[in-house]
């Protein structure tokens, strides 16, 4: 089997949201000499962006995402230690969490997954994330962009003292917010940089603002 035949099968079969298949071929890929760079560029993201068009075309649901974010995630871990080791930058780096007050992390899951999969270092902070976490974690990686999660009204207020927190701090990354109840009007409000309707929206707004 050639590199590019392999490569098309890892982005099938994380397509179909087969994480063993892909896992598999990742490794048969690192024995035969394949570089880590090309199976994340021919493989991997090939099959997150297809992913995400289906996606964006209501061609895929929330189901068949998770499944093929599954697959993403297992397939990094294999080759992110490859990745490090070579020097490989990736396209720029997100700080993302749920808003202190809210434990929901679908969306941010899901959001995180297809920051990956555009080929952006993600650091996930998890859920109900204070103000100082965020402001602590941002010191210490030094992102590009931040991203703030909530599903809640009840605690989408606490976005604008993250910003404000951020902001106090000196610290100068992109903020974008989603979520359920959030909207463009809200996003202005509380001087958000980048508001996503959706997972896809915000990768596609983030890597503008990145330049990729």
């Amino acid at each position: 089997m050639s590199d590019a035949e392999r490569y098309g099968l890892i982005a099938e079969n994380l397509i179909d949201g087969d994480a063993d298949r892909v896992k598999e071929l990742i490794s048969e890929a690192i024995a035969t000499g394949s570089p880590s760079s090309d199976i994340l560029e021919n493989g991997l993201l090939v099959g997150m962006a297809e992913v995400g068009r289906r996606f964006k075309a209501h061609e895929f649901f929330l189901p068949e995402v998770m499944l093929a974010a599954r697959a993403m995630k297992m397939g990094m871990e294999i080759i992110e230690p490859l990745l490090a080791a070579s020097g490989i930058a990736s396209r720029g780096k997100v700080l993302i969490g749920t808003v202190q007050g809210d434990l929901h992390d679908i969306g941010k899951n899901l959001v995180s997954v297809m920051f990956q999969g555009a080929g952006l270092k993600v650091i996930d902070l998890g859920v109900d994330v204070s103000a100082e976490k965020f402001v602590e974690e941002a010191r210490i990686h030094e992102p590009q962009i931040i991203g703030l999660s909530t599903l809640l009204t009840t605690t989408m207020v606490n976005m604008e003292g993250i910003i404000n927190g951020l902001r106090e701090d000196g610290i100068r990354s992109k903020i974008i917010i989603g979520g359920a109840p959030i909207t463009e009007k809200f996003a202005r409000s509380i001087k958000a940089d980048l508001f996503a309707l959706t997972a896809a929206d915000g990768v596609d707004k983030v890597l503008a603002v990145l330049g990729n």
